[in-house]
């Protein structure tokens, strides 16, 4: 069967570093789909975050600009305390609207965006994290036919996060960090044409 996805979301937080060092070495550099992340508590020097997992990465990940068009082969990061969206022509843009479910960026935001944005060829993950971010963004992603995942509980670091997410019972997969990225690659294998280049 044949999937036509165009963008990852993926929304992580307490033990998100770690998590991150593991799932992003693991996509493959010919990954049909930009990949989109919303990490809580990004650290103030945002560049050696994004360089420390890029000298891991076989695709290149960068923090996200305002007005940026979303491109294959690339992982955007969202800036320490701004909001990412997903415009409706596929561009990013950077807000610094109030903090929701305490925190800015927001996973919810990222989410609820790209659903509007993609529809059904959105793919939403919800990783390791100690809030209810990104539960409503899972929802929106399901109400617009998108595909949810979240990391198995018993594999994060703190669960919190991702039992949220199962609890709305609009979460298609359970997956462990590790199993995530050949999944995912598995579903796009052969769904190259939707994706800009």
């Amino acid at each position: 069967m044949k999937f036509d996805f165009h963008a990852v979301v993926m929304g992580v937080s307490a033990g998100g570093f770690k998590a991150l060092n593991i799932l992003l070495p693991m996509f493959p550099k010919n990954f049909p789909c930009p990949v989109i992340i919303v990490h809580h508590g990004m650290p103030a020097d945002d560049d050696f975050f994004v360089n420390s997992l890029n000298t891991m990465s076989k695709l290149i990940i960068k923090e996200a600009e305002d007005k940026e068009l979303l491109k294959t082969g690339k992982i955007y990061i969202a800036p320490g305390n701004y909001h990412l969206l997903v415009e409706k022509d596929h561009t990013l843009s950077l807000s610094v609207d109030k903090p929701v479910c305490y925190a800015r960026p927001s996973i919810d935001v990222l989410f609820e965006t790209a659903a509007r944005a993609f529809g059904p060829h959105l793919i939403g993950i919800i990783l390791t994290g100690a809030n209810c971010d990104g539960s409503n963004g899972i929802r929106i992603i399901k109400a617009n036919k998108g595909l949810t995942i979240a990391q198995d509980p018993n594999t994060a670091e703190v669960n919190l996060m991702p039992c949220s997410a199962i609890a709305t019972q609009c979460v298609d997969f359970v997956l462990s960090l590790e199993d995530i990225p050949s999944f995912i690659t598995g579903l796009l294998e052969d769904d190259h044409e939707g994706c800009n280049s």
